[in-house]
This record gives structure tokens, C-alpha cells and sequence, in this order.
């Protein structure tokens, strides 16, 4: 699985599942990322060294999809707390609580934790307590 998250709202914003660790999934939840938001400019992807995400695959799709690179540290684990967080979050919630069927199983399992209840309802405390999508809404109409 691969995500991509909005740094101050904590919200999954693009992901991508695979039965492979290839570009092809990481430029999949990019790609998914930017048809979901639609940016108009400004946007920075951030992520650890990993091959993946220094390909010159990756850096032409992010190039063409108008998002600028970021690329943590070395031997900084601070860099990708974030991401790091979520997967533990949902390991922990969703994905270690039982064995799972068949991947399709699993793919569909994840939708409904990440859109019905991780961007949506899902409190967090560097938000007030408030979910990803709650916090988006408050952002939005304060700053109206």
C-alpha cells in the first residue's frame, strides 16, 4: 500500500494497493492524489529515499503532474513520522484484527476504514480532536 496524506490535515488523500513494492504503485497514489484535489500549484511530495520514489519514473510523473519533490533525510525517521503514524494507525485498527480472505477483501476493508471512517470521522489530537475532513471544513471557512 502506498498513500499519500495532507500534512496538515492528516487526511489519506491518494492511495494505491498492490501485491508489489514497483514505482508503478507510488505514481498510482500520487496519480490518484492529484485527480482527488485537483491542485492548482504549490504542492510538495514528501517521502524517505526509497528507490521508488527517487526513480526518474516517479520524478517524471510528478513533474508532469505539476507536484514538486521532497526527499527526507538520511537516517531520519523524523522526516516520515506522518506516514509512518498512519500505518501503524491502521495496522492497529484495521489490518492486524483478523486474517483476511483474499486481497479484494482486504482492498475493499481498506476503502471503508480510510473514507468511512479515517478521513472522516476519526479523531486526532494534533487536530483539536477533530477528524481530517472536520478540520478541512473548519480550516476552509476560517479562512473565508
Amino acid at each position: 500500500m502506498a498513500t499519500v496524506i495532507d500534512i496538515a490535515s492528516r487526511r489519506v488523500v491518494g492511495w494505491a494497493m498492490a501485491d508489489h513494492l514497483r514505482t508503478d504503485l507510488d505514481e498510482q497514489a500520487l496519480r490518484n492524489a492529484v485527480a482527488a484535489r485537483r491542485p492548482t500549484g504549490g504542492v510538495i511530495f514528501h517521502s524517505d529515499r526509497g528507490c521508488q520514489y527517487t526513480s526518474a519514473q516517479f520524478t517524471h510523473a510528478a513533474t508532469a503532474l505539476g507536484v514538486t519533490l521532497s526527499v527526507g533525510r538520511t537516517g531520519q525517521c523524523w522526516d516520515k513520522a506522518l506516514a509512518e503514524s498512519f500505518f501503524a494507525t491502521i495496522k492497529t485498527e484495521l489490518i492486524d484484527n483478523r486474517s483476511w480472505p483474499s486481497h479484494t477483501a482486504l482492498r475493499a476493508a481498506i476503502f471503508d476504514y480510510i473514507e468511512g471512517w479515517y478521513n472522516t470521522r476519526r479523531r486526532h489530537s494534533t487536530l483539536g480532536y477533530l477528524s481530517p475532513t472536520a478540520y478541512e471544513t473548519t480550516a476552509t471557512t476560517c479562512a473565508a
